[in-house]
């Protein structure tokens, strides 16, 4: 026997029949889809039901689907479109690219321009080595440190994802790459203490995101990630930060906000200048071990890494974009942003808010504190599923999973238009909302 629908559930349903009329288009382009690509799709994390936007352009910080509604662009290509869409250096700098042949086969002056600006961001890249995405970089970062060390283990967290064949959400998942992997608990030292007493002598890495991204974007506390670098110190271990979304929360991402100097570092995302791209590298004398020289050089290949675009326009993007100022300026709004967010939901008396740093956010069904996914259990994903298509008819788009990642072209005029948006949404589903006590 059905249970019968709560007023949640009918307004949710209205909601979706809704998203369904509006756009015609793209349920027709993902049905022409279906017939090459599994589900009409080729990249999971923007798949959704009951079928996805296809989006036509962009410019700026918004974006024009199929049926030609206009959004404010929340989402930001999932951290990766910092400077928004079509940047005029950036563009500029991949015409001059592919003016001057775009296939190489060689070394050019490129990669060696973009890896000075990077290590200038980052000092623990002693040395670096580039990959076509985060997940590559993560790969790679730990390959290296199974390498150096000797040793087997890696130690990663409940909710953590570093790439499609790296992702702990819910334990890990059957296409994860097969290293040993134990598991702790995120934010929770004595969890890590007890795997590193049971594990130590066979531990090559910890790797760790400063802030869960896919896992809610949920800062590891300070004194929590500090503790990982001395237990990754006692044990012989190499601590590995996964900073391929928490780069952009500082100059030098969150390990220089924290003074903390990890053994390697991974990142990707918006350093490419918007192209495909990822970078791992870290202490010299791990990372000269990819030095061709050496009669037992580690071997690292790959067709783009180097690849003329991504290494121009991540260099002008860089050097001539993106200076300290502007990527504090970003997260002072980021920080402004969210509060006033979380501002709207106690207005309403609604138990939902935002967690995050900065720039970065994601949308939760409880205003309680979040300090690992396990606090997530429970809450009631519907109400940020009717949240995420009422912000659509608003003109805002986001990850369906709540996640907002702002662009440099988001400025105060977008930052009102988004608060207003959520608040006549929140207004007009406030009596079927989780309620606060």
């Amino acid at each position: 026997m059905n249970a019968t629908p709560t007023p949640l559930d009918q307004a949710l349903f209205r909601a979706v029949e809704n998203y369904r009329a509006r756009n015609p288009r793209s349920a027709a382009l993902l049905a022409e889809a279906e017939q090459s690509l599994p589900g009409g799709n080729t990249r999971s994390v923007l798949f959704h039901g009951p079928f996805p936007l296809s989006m036509a352009r962009g410019e700026g910080c918004r974006v024009w689907d199929a049926d030609g509604h206009a959004y404010i662009d929340a989402l930001g290509e999932f951290t990766a479109g910092l400077y928004g869409h079509s940047h005029p250096v950036i563009l500029a700098a991949i015409q001059e690219a592919l003016a001057g042949g775009i296939n190489l086969s060689s070394h050019t002056a490129r990669e060696a321009r973009l890896a000075q600006e990077i290590r200038r961001r980052f000092p623990s890249m002693e040395l670096l080595r580039f990959a076509n995405s985060g997940t590559e970089a993560n790969l790679l970062a730990l390959a290296a440190a199974k390498a150096h060390t000797g040793r087997s283990k890696v130690i990663v967290f409940d909710g953590a994802y570093h790439g499609g064949v790296l992702t702990f959400a819910g334990g890990g998942s059957p296409m994860n790459v097969p290293h040993a992997f134990v598991l702790a608990r995120y934010n929770d030292v004595d969890s890590v203490r007890t795997l590193v007493a049971e594990h130590g002598p066979d531990i090559a890495a910890i790797l760790v995101e400063p802030m869960l991204g896919a896992g809610g974007c949920i800062p590891g506390e300070p004194g929590f990630l500090q503790a990982l670098r001395t237990l990754a110190d006692e044990c012989g271990a190499m601590l590995v930060f996964d900073e391929v979304m928490t780069s952009r929360l500082s100059f030098g991402g969150r390990q220089a906000l924290l003074s903390i100097r990890p053994d390697l570092t991974t990142a990707g995302k918006y350093l490419g200048g918007g192209m495909s791209f990822g970078v791992f590298g870290g202490r010299r004398d791990v990372m000269e071990r990819f030095d061709p020289r050496r009669p037992d050089a580690l071997a690292h290949a790959g067709t783009f890494n180097n690849n003329v675009l991504s290494m121009a326009a991540g260099h002008a993007g860089l050097s001539q974009v993106l200076t300290a100022e502007v990527v504090q300026a970003l997260n002072a709004r980021g920080e402004q942003l969210r509060e006033r967010f979380n501002a709207v939901f106690a207005q309403h008396g609604v138990d939902m808010g935002f967690t995050g740093i900065g720039s970065l956010m994601t949308l939760h069904a409880t205003a309680g504190p979040v300090r690992s996914p396990a606090d997530l259990q429970g809450t009631d994903g519907r109400a940020k599923d009717l949240l995420f298509f009422g912000l659509l008819e608003e003109g805002v788009f986001m990850a369906r999973r709540g996640l907002i990642a702002l662009s440099l072209p988001v400025g105060d005029a977008e930052c009102d238009a988004l608060v207003a948006a959520l608040d006549a949404v929140v207004a007009r589903h406030r009596a079927v909302l989780p309620q606060r006590a």
